[in-house]
């Protein structure tokens, strides 16, 4: 791939933790930026998501080290920025599998081991001094992987932390805009169209629209395979507990919020939502019910939980898995960010985009990123 003309203004249409945090570096780099999102931020997957901190069961490829990164920079924001600590933390993760002959915890260990990646297999009873407020009668006798380096970020807190700085640093930040369109001109992105019929001049355009991609790109004739499922995400009440760590188990995974709740998805039910004909979603209770028994089950006491919230929707994940990072080749000036993993790699691809939008040259990390990997 070769250089491309250096922008001076730019469109970031979405306003996620991957729009917020590329949008921010542009700023910090001096471009006329601005956001273009429909709704408030925050207001499609990044409000629905786990965001677990991790590079969890992987083996040493670009994107383990990508996402090895993307941890680091959630180091150095925590260093840094202390206001922070009540929803930015690193208390690790415990994972463990089911009790059958697909259950690899042994392995996986070595695995992770064996590339450097902190991890500690322990038995039922050494659990409670590593990581307490976990039921350790509900580990299997494999026993479970304690990941201390891994963490958790409440993604809302953080994006509004980012777009205070880049209004600061004068960047704009349009909400409702509606659905939006990539304007083309001259063979390349000359900037977009709001639903309303405002158009935003610029150099380059950045779509950061999480599971809107594949149609979005479809609009211009690109094509990018989809594997996106639907999500579905419980909020706990409040409830005393004194689980710190991530829980990543076979029916549900738990991860602690900044009031003392915790939110919770698993497989499972996110397989029960029914999508109905209008674009809607239906939840059982019985799928509710059943979320919150299983995180019942895994934490010490097995405490009543009561359901807060719930958020639905689809969850971006690109159709081989790994994510589509980087310049659009067939058009001039689109840049592309659909990932599964936007927590995690949040601030280290908002980074690494913006430093390839501002220079005009591909950065090497985002090399098997590529949309073109799919032909």
């Amino acid at each position: 791939m070769t250089s491309s003309p250096k922008p001076r203004r730019v469109v970031v249409v979405g306003a996620g933790i991957f729009g917020a945090s590329s949008a921010l570096h542009l700023a910090r780099l001096g471009l006329d930026v601005t956001i273009v999102n429909d709704g408030a931020p925050a207001n499609g997957a990044s409000g629905r998501s786990l965001s677990w901190l991790n590079s969890a069961r992987r083996e040493d490829t670009p994107y383990f080290r990508l996402r090895m990164a993307g941890i680091d920079r959630y180091r150095t924001l925590a260093a840094t920025r202390p206001e922070t600590a009540a929803w930015l933390r690193f208390d690790g993760g415990l994972t463990w599998d089911a009790d059958d002959e697909a259950n690899q915890i042994a392995s996986i260990c070595q695995l992770e081991q064996s590339i450097g990646y902190d991890a500690i297999l322990l038995g039922r009873a050494e659990v409670a001094a590593v990581t307490p407020g976990v039921n350790a009668g509900a580990i299997t006798q494999q026993g479970a992987i304690f990941n201390p380096g891994e963490g958790w970020v409440d993604l809302p807190s953080l994006i509004d932390l980012l777009l205070s700085e880049f209004r600061a640093r004068g960047g704009k930040l349009i909400q409702d805009a509606g659905l939006v369109r990539i304007d083309i001109g001259g063979g390349r992105a000359c900037g977009v169209v709001t639903a309303h019929g405002m158009k935003i001049d610029a150099d380059a355009v950045l779509l950061a629209v999480g599971p809107a991609t594949p149609t979005m790109l479809a609009e211009i004739g690109v094509h990018v395979p989809d594997a996106t499922p639907i999500s579905l995400l419980l909020k706990t009440k409040p409830v005393k507990s004194a689980l710190r760590a991530v829980l990543n188990t076979p029916r549900v995974a738990v991860r602690p919020t900044p009031d003392g709740a915790f939110v919770l998805d698993s497989a499972w039910s996110e397989e029960e939502v029914i999508v109905n004909s209008d674009g809607t979603h239906t939840v059982h209770d019985e799928t509710v019910q059943g979320l919150l028994d299983e995180a019942s089950a895994v934490l010490e006491g097995n405490p009543r939980l009561q359901l807060a919230s719930y958020g639905v929707g689809p969850k971006p994940i690109p159709g081989d898995g790994e994510p589509v990072l980087g310049a659009i080749e067939t058009i001039a000036g689109i840049y592309v960010t659909f990932s599964h993993s936007g927590a995690t790699l949040g601030l280290i691809a908002g980074e690494l985009l913006a430093r390839e939008i501002a220079s005009g040259n591909p950065h090497p990390m985002l090399a098997s990123f590529r949309l073109h990997r799919f032909g």
